[in-house]
């Protein structure tokens, strides 16, 4: 061997094998995630699942309330009270009564069916908003189970480098102990590790932190997942459709929806309330025990129909009114800006899916082909002249692993929030 070759150290080669062997083993015996078990967790307990559910708890209340105004009602009243007949000269009378009423109203020309339309309009819209917020936690689920992937192979790309670093710079100690190179050179190559083991350092913590945010997002805080399973993502191949026949399917969106219920609803409180003029028919019955009455006067039990028609009301119907009036006018123009919003999101979500889709995988994919014929390269070169260049090589292969799993990962992001946006999956395009 010429004196001042580099060669890696045997100790170094020992310590990384069984670095190896150790994260080998450890893989084994931990249970891997897969994505389809953590997008399970959308559907578990989580507070935006919570707040959702009680907001439609709430509306189903309220609709109950407004479905009982008809029911039936029955009072029992006490009456401690003193009468004076209109006869001359009279003078007050006990006038003691216990009463037992029952009343019904018959039928109040559309006031409660208007208010029970309103109140059921309501309870689907939340169901939709329900629906909506689980897409949400299955897309944030998918983005925090991709995120660990790319922290563990950027990790794995920053660990080569570091790798090739520390054997490059632990030559060199030879060689400057040889008095081969200049003291200025050994430390200009101990920098370049120590900024090599500085990036791994900080891959390192960035495989906790994503870890952690992913058991965030399932509802398990603190437990975090060792190992994920990698996702073949095989919906990645399927055709686009064009942009035009997404443009169609928009206003299948749960939030789009959701705000024409709350619209419907809105207009059905109008209705109610001017109704609110209209008369009103009950049917009414009581039985009243008389004590110690001096009066002549005694209806034992008493039934009928009561015809009640309001006549003046202040301003009470015309303020609330004027209140569901603006109201009505402020959920019209949040449904037009949801839907201009919704519309600008759904192009710029498909621009992205076409562009990985057609443009930034082969791109990946070529990069991951060159690498890897580069490497066998070096390996060649490696066996016959023992190059360094082999690691800088592994390194530049795992790179290219990366960006071209974090293209998959995109591209399966950006189909999944596609369907979220237009409520269903991607329609299929007809066969030419």
């Amino acid at each position: 061997m010429k004196p001042g070759r580099a060669v890696p150290r045997p100790r170094f080669l020992c310590a990384a094998i069984l670095f190896c062997l150790a994260a080998s083993a450890a893989a084994q015996d931990d249970k891997v995630l897969t994505l389809a078990q953590a997008l399970k967790a959308a559907d578990a307990p989580h507070p935006d699942l919570e707040i959702a559910q009680a907001e439609r708890d709430m509306a189903l209340a309220d609709q109950a309330s407004i479905g009982a105004r008809r029911d039936l009602s029955v009072t029992l009243e006490g009456r401690l009270q003193r009468a004076k007949p209109s006869i001359p000269g009279a003078d007050f009378l006990s006038d003691n009564s216990v009463r037992l009423a029952a009343r019904k109203n018959l039928f109040d020309f559309g006031r409660s069916d208007h208010a029970e339309d309103a109140a059921r309009a309501v309870v689907k819209a939340r169901d939709l908003n329900l629906m909506d917020v689980r897409d949400q936690r299955r897309l944030v689920i998918m983005a925090r189970y991709f995120d660990v992937l790319l922290a563990d192979l950027q990790y794995a790309v920053d660990n080569e480098y570091m790798a090739v670093a520390y054997v490059t710079f632990d030559n060199a100690r030879d060689r400057f102990e040889q008095k081969l190179i200049a003291k200025v050179d050994l430390i200009e190559l101990e920098a370049r590790y120590q900024d090599a083991l500085v990036k791994r350092n900080e891959s390192q913590k960035q495989q906790r932190i994503t870890r952690a945010l992913l058991a965030e997002a399932m509802n398990q805080p603190g437990q975090l997942a060792e190992n994920l399973e990698d996702p073949k993502l095989a919906g990645n191949n399927r055709v686009l459709p064009e942009y035009e026949a997404l443009q169609a399917l928009i206003e299948h969106n749960p939030t789009l929806q959701a705000d024409k219920q709350l619209l419907e609803a809105s207009r059905q409180r109008l209705e109610a309330l001017r109704a609110e003029t209209h008369p009103s028919l009950d049917a009414e019955a009581d039985a009243t025990d008389y004590a110690n009455r001096q009066l002549s006067g005694r209806d034992a039990v008493r039934a009928g129909v009561v015809l009640s028609w309001p006549i003046y009301q202040g301003s009470r119907v015309s303020s609330q009114l004027a209140k569901e009036q603006a109201q009505f006018y402020k959920l019209q123009a949040e449904a037009e800006k949801h839907k201009r919003s919704l519309s600008q999101a759904v192009l710029d979500t498909w621009m992205e899916a076409e562009q990985l889709q057609k443009t930034a995988r082969g791109a990946a994919k070529i990069q991951a082909d060159y690498r890897d014929l580069a490497l066998d390269r070096a390996r060649g070169q490696y066996e016959v002249e023992l190059r360094a260049t082999l690691g800088t090589s592994m390194a530049a292969l795992a790179e290219a692993s990366l960006r071209q799993r974090a293209v998959e990962y995109r591209l399966a992001l950006a189909l999944a929030k596609l369907e979220a946006l237009l409520g269903q999956p991607l329609p299929q395009p007809a066969k030419k």
